[in-house]
């Protein structure tokens, strides 16, 4: 019409809703910041518990009261269809990103059942909420490199065949194909991310590389001696988080839903991992790092590194944050972190 401008990107990008499951997560939390920067309007789901988990969110919250940012929290679970479909249809999203899982693969193998239920059988309740209540949503599954386990191919891309070693990567596979599924079935615009590690001083603690370099800061502030690890020899393909989740949001500007992997194509193992950790702290590894049985798989996972050229080309998608910079970043931030708690600035539940 005459006197109006034309519509431009960022003025869509405004309008536009977005629902994160698994938001109190380390991703969860980088991609609402990131939506909020675009100006979505940001909605998460957490279950209900006695205790709240949202600790990754207080900045945000922040910013909610201090600068009117968009974000709302509602109750629900992966377990529970109808609370999916209440939430769909009282929030009406245009993006739906399924971050939630029982996501930690040791722990897979002690709670199998539980595992399946929310990180696979989850993950279909969420498409079959979208199905009848917002068709015309756009849906990305938290896929993952886990998926390759016993690896076929080196590197690995988005046409390797998977051989999941968890519980946890066998419910993965089962998410990543029924959101093909559903795709395929029903025309949904339904994408997956095959996310290679990534890492952030956000990693939950019992994960090995926020596991490190927490006790790299207690070693260094003298209230650790030592740090007890499982598999030394396992190489992973770490990255930055928050880069990751803007890949993830890059999947949904698509015209066409797609698979993509998200990596750095290098590969580092644990041992390396710690040397770098230690280091950045002025530490000798070898006086502090004792090997515990209790921390290996009954299926490891031996070498995973990721080919991402296709994200590379469709997407604009390029990593910047490598390896040893990640690490020093997060050692960096435990030990901050650290020291604000002993100075009494930060009080941990």
């Amino acid at each position: 019409m005459r006197g109006q401008s034309p519509c431009r990107a960022e003025d869509k990008a405004m309008s536009k809703k977005a629902l994160i499951t698994g938001i109190t997560g380390q991703d969860g939390s980088y991609l609402a910041e990131l939506l909020l920067q675009k100006g979505y309007e940001v909605h998460g789901i957490i279950r209900r518990s006695s205790s709240f988990n949202t600790e990754r969110l207080d900045g945000i919250y922040r910013d909610r009261h201090e600068k009117g940012a968009k974000i709302f929290l509602h109750f629900g679970d992966l377990s529970d269809p109808s609370s999916m479909i209440k939430i769909l249809g009282e929030t009406q999203p245009d993006e739906i990103y399924n971050l939630a899982a029982q996501s930690h693969v040791r722990v897979s193998f002690d709670i199998p059942e539980f595992t399946g239920d929310v990180t696979g059988l989850g993950t279909v309740r969420l498409l079959d909420a979208m199905r009848q209540v917002t068709p015309k949503a756009r849906f990305y599954q938290a896929s993952s490199s886990e998926m390759y386990g016993l690896v076929q191919e080196v590197p690995q891309k988005e046409t390797t065949p998977f051989y999941p070693r968890s519980p946890y990567a066998v419910a993965k596979v089962y998410s990543y194909w029924i959101t093909v599924n559903y795709r395929e079935s029903y025309g949904l615009h339904a994408s997956n991310g095959i996310l290679f590690n990534h890492e952030s001083p956000r990693r939950g603690e019992t994960f090995v590389t926020r596991k490190i370099t927490r006790a790299v800061a207690r070693i260094h502030a003298g209230l650790q001696e030592k740090l007890f690890l499982g598999n030394l020899e396992s190489k992973r393909d770490w990255g930055y988080a928050p880069e990751y989740v803007e890949g993830m949001w890059r999947m949904l500007q698509q015209e066409k839903p797609d698979d993509y992997v998200l990596a750095t194509g290098e590969t580092h193992s644990v041992q390396e991992f710690v040397e770098v950790a230690f280091a950045r702290a002025k530490l000798d590894w070898k006086k502090h790092v004792a090997f515990d049985e209790r921390y290996l798989r009954p299926a490891e996972v031996d070498l995973l590194i990721g080919d991402a050229a296709k994200a590379k080309k469709q997407l604009g998608w390029v990593p910047k944050v490598k390896f040893k910079e990640l690490t020093e970043i997060m050692v960096d931030a435990d030990i901050q972190q650290l020291a604000e708690e002993r100075a009494g600035k930060r009080i941990r539940e």
